[in-house]
């Protein structure tokens, strides 16, 4: 009697079938080339990692960490991301190297998940960091990096909206003052993405109707740079103006890079991660339906590390880009060859010539297909080479 969990896997875990590996591995390869040509050099950290340095510091909730012991009962966690791994690394075996460090990394991050609700507990991360550079120019680079990387990895049709998460906090401060519970309330459905939860939030406010006007102009903050001039009327104080002219700065840069055609701009952008300190982005493909990738500024995760030093970085979900490059060209499909005694050495010839010129293809004795329908009906084309088969199909 079969084992009732012989066929199951753990919540959130996925198998990758031949077809999808090899399509990650494709995209992994370009990518992987793509961040070397700009300088970064490729690292690796363990799956397991501290609870109390690497957990503690990571930007993942606690109830969505992998925790376990280990015989010397010291709290241990699976890396639930990249970013606070190799800031442990930088400011321990690095600390004494070259800044600005440029880093790269490729590897599988572990996040639980509390219901099956589609959502992998595992997956992979191509990503970089850009250790000891608080300029606009950093952040330049690692945006045109990314937009550089998705495009060699073939991926045509994307966005990355850029916010600045400096001006969202001066803003509130501006208009609501010191009222961090309002601040909280308004940032979490601004982060959810919520926008009918915060304009409810925002009309039972108890602040005047000028303030509650300025507090929905925010939602309207979206869009090209005309934003920047948009932003002036509803923030003034120096620490907003500043922000503004950080992403002016960087948008002149971009403009240098020629990627300005992929950006764009939202003021109301945050994130839930707490160490992000100005710039962030965030990066959408059509018929996606999820993020594809993000990054930003993290000013404050270094000297948790007891490393003075600021850092950007992005990560791009590697998963989600081979189901944005699926569904931007169509499935790739192969090319089978069926041959039997007989045609094997013909059929290996026009398998080796197609093989030279890029194509898949399988070459496929027929005795050993059961429904010979089925098998070409997965295929772009059939060729069959057997006797009585015909030439072509």
């Amino acid at each position: 009697m079969a084992k009732r969990l012989m066929f199951e896997k753990p919540l959130g875990m996925r198998d990758t079938l031949p077809f999808f590996y090899n399509q990650k591995k494709k995209a992994r390869e370009l990518l992987t080339e793509e961040i070397s040509r700009f300088g970064y050099l490729f690292m690796d950290t363990p799956f397991l990692e501290y609870y109390e340095t690497v957990g503690e510091a990571s930007a993942t909730l606690d109830q969505q960490l992998f925790k376990l012991l280990d015989q010397q009962g010291h709290s241990l966690v699976l890396r639930p991301d990249m970013t606070a791994p190799i800031a442990r690394v930088a400011a321990s075996q690095l600390k004494n190297a070259e800044f600005p460090l440029r880093l790269a990394y490729d590897g599988p991050v572990f996040r639980a998940q509390q219901t099956e609700g589609g959502k992998p507990a595992q997956f992979e991360q191509v990503g970089t960091e850009l250790i000891g550079d608080h300029s606009s120019y950093g952040d330049a680079e690692v945006i045109a990096l990314l937009i550089r990387s998705l495009q060699r990895a073939g991926l045509d049709d994307f966005q990355i909206t850029i916010g600045h998460v400096g001006y969202v906090r001066c803003f509130f401060k501006e208009i609501l003052g010191d009222d961090p519970a309002n601040t909280e309330e308004l940032m979490s459905y601004l982060y959810r993405k919520n926008h009918v939860g915060y304009q409810e939030a925002v009309r039972a406010l108890a602040v005047s109707d000028e303030a509650k006007r300025s507090l929905m102009g925010l939602m309207k903050l979206r869009g090209e740079d005309e934003v920047f001039d948009q932003s002036k009327s509803l923030a003034r104080n120096q620490e907003c103006l500043q922000a503004i002219n950080e992403l002016k700065q960087l948008y002149k840069m971009l403009k240098q890079y020629e990627v300005e055609q992929y950006v764009s701009f939202d003021l109301n952008l945050i994130s839930h991660m707490d160490y992000y300190t100005g710039i962030l982005f965030e990066g959408y493909a059509p018929n996606l339906g999820s993020l594809l990738c993000n990054g930003g500024r993290y000013d404050k995760l270094l000297p948790s590390f007891q490393l003075n030093a600021s850092a950007t970085g992005f990560a791009i979900r590697l998963e989600r880009l081979v189901e944005a490059l699926a569904a931007q060209s169509g499935e790739e499909q192969r090319i089978g060859i069926l041959v039997d005694d007989d045609t094997f050495a013909e059929g290996l010839k026009q398998a080796q010539d197609l093989r030279s010129k890029g194509k898949k293809v399988l070459l496929q004795h027929v005795d050993q297909v059961p429904d010979l329908q089925q098998f070409k009906a997965g295929l772009a084309e059939a060729i069959d080479l057997t006797t009585g088969g015909g030439r072509d199909a």
